[in-house]
């Protein structure tokens, strides 16, 4: 193990030995595959903001739309005869959606908690100060780390009935399999009457997809090789970025759109004590984002054990923000 994973705190040490260990895994299996959840460090933060202020990157406008023009519908859907609650939110990042909600519910003096939840301490960080300026009134506890390990800590602090928000497509970021369990499991730390506000991107044009994904500036290539240098930077390994390339698809029948880096060279890579090998065109898995039928996402509720309570579209019709609740 490289040593200078023992030169941080006791914490850092825990949480860098994992990410070794992850990665380590991922790069051994056939096919190679990264997981995109170390894509946020500051760097991939930053790129990412970048990614969503590309003009033809559609998904942060859509479900903007959403919240900006029905909010006070989302709070009417969500509180429940001015019952304290627990807003929590998966995967924060800097919450401008959610922000609009925020600010109506401090207007309507509503009884709530914001509880964002996120893996990112920067983005955490950032999060915090800027709705401290922007909503003085508003009840904030961030909660650093992964979902559902902060989901129980969100229950051990308040008893409160709780509404978690999924936003962004996040629910994409997983196979249908894999969406389907998390689906289950979210339930299953959940109780009677909370709810769940889910956010899906829907299947449409292939190319007005694959161009959201795949930018002519090399915005997203960028994030997507920077888990390359976040790996070199964090565990001592000496990827070399010049020697990797970003690709996209998209498959129009089962909507599934994957990104890939492709070694376009015969190398290795040290990592720790380890050796990776690579052959020329090899890919790395990087990511899925998923693309959802409205019949798709009611499925995916009834399998996973969810009551439908709404469905809200972008003026396009090209995003929904599902409303479910605990049967």
């Amino acid at each position: 193990m490289n040593s200078s994973l023992h030169s941080e705190n006791p914490i850092e040490t825990i949480t860098k030995h994992k990410f070794l260990i992850e990665v380590l895994e991922d790069l051994k299996n056939n096919p190679k595959r990264l997981s995109s959840k170390y894509f946020y460090d500051s760097k991939g933060d930053h790129l990412f903001q970048k990614i969503m202020a590309l003009e033809d990157y559609y998904l942060t406008k859509c479900e903007l739309d959403i919240f900006k023009n029905q909010t006070a519908e989302i709070a009417n859907l969500i509180c429940s005869d001015d019952e304290p609650f627990d807003l929590i939110e998966l995967g924060a990042g800097d919450a401008v959606k959610s922000t609009f909600l925020l600010q109506h519910l401090v207007r309507r003096e509503a009884n709530f908690t914001y509880m964002p939840i996120d893996i990112s301490g920067n983005i955490l960080s950032v999060l915090k100060t800027n709705l401290n300026d922007a909503i003085p009134a508003l009840n904030i506890i961030c909660l650093k780390g992964e979902y559902f390990e902060m989901i129980e800590k969100a229950m051990t602090i308040s008893s409160n009935r709780k509404v978690i928000l999924f936003l962004g497509s996040n629910i994409g970021n997983m196979e249908i399999a894999d969406a389907e369990q998390f689906c289950s499991k979210l339930k299953s730390k959940l109780n009677h009457g909370d709810n769940v506000l889910i956010g899906f991107d829907l299947k449409k044009h292939p190319k007005t997809i694959l161009r959201a994904y795949d930018d002519p500036t090399g915005v997203t290539a960028k994030f997507n090789l920077n888990l390359l240098l976040r790996i070199n930077h964090e565990l001592g390994a000496n990827f070399n970025i010049n020697q990797f390339e970003h690709y996209q698809t998209y498959d129009p029948l089962n909507g599934a759109c994957r990104s890939y880096l492709i070694s376009l060279t015969e190398q290795q890579v040290t990592l720790g004590e380890e050796q990776i090998s690579f052959v020329k065109n090899e890919p790395i898995y990087m990511e899925i984002s998923q693309k959802f039928s409205p019949s798709d996402i009611r499925e995916l509720a009834n399998s996973s054990g969810f009551n439908f309570v709404s469905e809200l579209y972008d003026s396009k019709k090209w995003f929904m923000d599902a409303i479910w609740e605990i049967k």
